[in-house]
């Protein structure tokens, strides 16, 4: 069996962090003018283009290793089911050779990343807990 060379408490982070913001939407409440509270909080699920949590997410993969970079976008790509656990050096070495820079960007385009994420750590024999609301660095 094949290591990771990222812990599955930041990957168990990212998953937590993805499904903030799968949740986000188009505008529901373009006339809003009042704060939060009278507005039943309607507007914390749109997606206003400078979501923090985006920032979170890009913030947080570009303090990885690249090594850790390379593992994660191999384990979404193995959850997607782009290959299995017997491939996985061709999954990295897949990962490692598209590595531009964007690692961030790439991962967030992808609608189902943190359903990905848990299905190639399940792929691995390891689980994540949706407890955590901090990363384990």
């Amino acid at each position: 069996m094949p290591e990771l060379a990222i812990s599955t408490d930041k990957v168990g982070f990212l998953i937590e962090k993805a499904r903030e913001y799968d949740v986000k939407e188009g505008a529901s409440d373009v006339d809003s003018g009042s704060n939060g509270a009278d507005d039943n909080m309607i507007d914390v699920l749109e997606d206003g283009g400078a979501d923090p949590v985006v920032q979170e997410i890009a913030g947080f993969i570009s303090a990885m290793t690249e090594e850790e970079q390379i593992d994660l976008v191999a384990l979404m790509r193995l959850g997607r089911g782009d290959g299995t656990i017997d491939e996985w050096d061709d999954l990295r070495s897949e990962a490692a050779d598209g590595r531009n820079g964007r690692t961030a960007r790439y991962l967030l385009g992808e609608p189902l990343l943190s359903d990905y994420l848990a299905a190639g750590l399940d792929e691995f024999g390891l689980s994540w807990t949706d407890e955590r609301t901090t990363p384990v660095v």
